[in-house]
């Protein structure tokens, strides 16, 4: 059924008692928020003409309150159960706010949000105030049959955060905004614990009072949570300095439909396996991630910034190699290959007045004014000497400052007729070259198969001593259906990196997306003790149906 009864527009959604002024509310149907949405410049409509014949005419979207959705199967008897746990301003089935939790930010989310016909959400929103209404809601939702979706800031981009009902007849998003506290900060140690619920802005704002900071800026970090940053094992922009977010994480508290576990108490253990790794990772499946405690760091006194070129991507790849096996890694280190580099210079050709071929990297160095001249002296160096080529600073100050602006780019093209996706993988050194170019094989030949070219951009993002990321751009011409278009290349891809030993996410997680190739990565055995520990913790399977395992 599809409800009759709809709200207008809005721009803002209706504010919950204990929410946060500061938690940004994104758009329903795109990323993020109007005021980051710009139309496409003349010369990328030019290119997008010449390459897949589109206009670049955007197509009108619809008004929120224009779109139906399924009717909410919340019955009144429920309602008062979760009611009697939160508060009656604390449960929402209103149509703005069940719209704004009806899934994540992939391109295939955006592309079902803008169908037509009836959208699919979750039939009531509950916003819990601490662990322990938590517990009283996972309580009440076990007992009757009610599947939990834990949702944070709605930017899953792998179908995390999709309300999927499984065996359950209705489905909860259960928003953690309210859950936003910072507490038992010690910057002797230099650790801080903070509430599941809190954006990165936010953390960072809290921590700077203190002059702190985490230093987790993933591309998600204007709308992301602490909470979704552990449950899916994040990695930000700045990994190269800081790590990867389960890097940061100290200690853990979590809420599960039996019950509760707070897990870590030393900066290491050898207390058997540790039980923490469970739950960093676990996206939802066994429990809602409450309280993070996490590793944070002064404020840094400067930052340097440098930025360079080399002649193909594999001399770039050689020498990020380098400068991370020799322990001189700047905090941020990162390199296009050639296509993405020319698409991103495509305006000027040059940086700071240097015209540059090949292939663009990126340096930024945090820290004390010591620690970044000793740092980037070093990095320099072996850069140089593995055949970089230094272009100054401006093109890393102009990556730092849109660095969170790529994905309204992807919405910008959708709305003219283009598909936009990204998908990222890992492998060792040693086989960077063969991953690389057997994926973009795999995403130019499905493309290609169906009719229409595609560009496939990449770059490493995160890097390690033995081996760095590949996050892959790809664009093509969007077909009649282009969800099933995009289905049929992630399922070209997915075989294609699993099968040239890559991962088959570093970064944005398993969600329902990445689930076929789950028994590969970790084997049979594997997924057979993921479900043993769901079945203890999770008995009724309410917990994120259709997610991970």
């Amino acid at each position: 059924m599809v409800e009759t009864q709809q709200a207008g527009g809005h721009s803002e959604p209706a504010a919950k008692p204990g929410a946060h002024a500061r938690v940004p509310s994104m758009v329903w149907d795109a990323w993020g928020i109007p005021a980051g949405h710009k139309p496409l410049s003349a010369q990328i409509r030019g290119l997008l003409a010449q390459v897949f014949g589109v206009s670049g005419e955007p197509v009108a979207r619809r008004d929120e309150g224009d779109v139906p959705l399924r009717a909410s199967a919340l019955t009144p008897a429920q309602r008062d159960g979760l009611v009697a746990v939160v508060g009656a301003d604390n449960v929402s089935a209103d149509h703005h706010d069940r719209l704004r939790h009806a899934g994540g930010k992939s391109t295939l989310d955006l592309l079902r949000r803008r169908a037509e016909g009836p959208q699919d959400a979750p039939d009531a929103i509950v916003f819990p105030a601490d662990h322990e209404q938590v517990l009283a809601v996972l309580a009440y939702c076990a007992e009757h049959g009610i599947a939990v979706v834990p949702f944070g800031g709605g930017t899953s981009v792998v179908g995390g955060v999709d309300p999927v009902r499984g065996q359950f007849d209705t489905v909860i998003a259960l928003d953690l905004r309210r859950i936003d506290g910072i507490s038992d900060v010690d910057p002797v140690s230099g650790t801080a614990t903070l509430g599941a619920g809190l954006t990165g802005p936010r953390a960072e704002e809290l921590l700077a009072a203190q002059g702190l900071s985490l230093g987790h800026f993933p591309q998600s970090f204007e709308f992301a949570s602490i909470g979704g940053f552990a449950a899916t094992r994040s990695s930000g922009q700045a990994s190269a300095g800081y790590g990867r977010f389960d890097d940061m994480v100290q200690r853990l508290r979590i809420a599960t439909p039996t019950g509760s576990l707070e897990l870590g108490r030393a900066p290491a253990s050898a207390a058997g396996p540790d039980l923490r790794e469970l739950f960093v990772g676990s996206e939802g499946a066994l429990g809602v991630i409450t309280e993070v405690t996490l590793r944070v760091h002064p404020l840094p006194e400067t930052t340097a910034y440098q930025a360079w070129s080399f002649p193909d991507f594999a001399t770039g790849a050689a020498a990020l190699r380098a400068v991370v096996q020799a322990g001189a890694a700047p905090t941020v280190l990162r390199l296009s290959d050639e296509a993405e580099t020319g698409l991103n210079l495509a305006r000027s050709g040059d940086v700071g007045g240097q015209a540059v071929s090949g292939c663009l990297a990126i340096t930024t160095f945090e820290g004390s004014a010591e620690h970044v001249a000793s740092r980037s002296a070093e990095a320099t160096a072996l850069l140089a000497a593995s055949g970089g080529t230094a272009l100054g600073e401006q093109a890393a100050r102009e990556w730092e400052h849109g660095r969170f602006a790529a994905p309204y780019m992807r919405d910008a093209l959708l709305d003219v007729g283009v598909l936009c996706e990204t998908l990222e993988t890992a492998t060792t050194w040693s086989n960077i070259a063969e991953l690389k170019a057997k994926t973009t094989a795999a995403l130019t030949d499905s493309l290609g198969a169906q009719g229409t070219p595609a560009l496939v951009m990449c770059h490493i993002s995160h890097t390690y001593p033995t081996g760095a990321s590949l996050y892959f751009t790809v664009v093509a011409k969007q077909l009649d259906d282009p969800i099933a278009q995009w289905q049929t290349a992630k399922r070209a891809v997915g075989d294609a990196i699993m099968a040239a030993g890559g991962t088959i996410t570093h970064h944005h997680a398993v969600g329902a997306d990445h689930r076929p190739w789950l028994p590969t990565e970790v084997g049979e055995l594997g997924i057979r003790v993921l479900r043993a520990v769901k079945r203890e913790l999770d008995p009724a399977g309410i917990m994120n149906p259709g997610k991970l395992i």
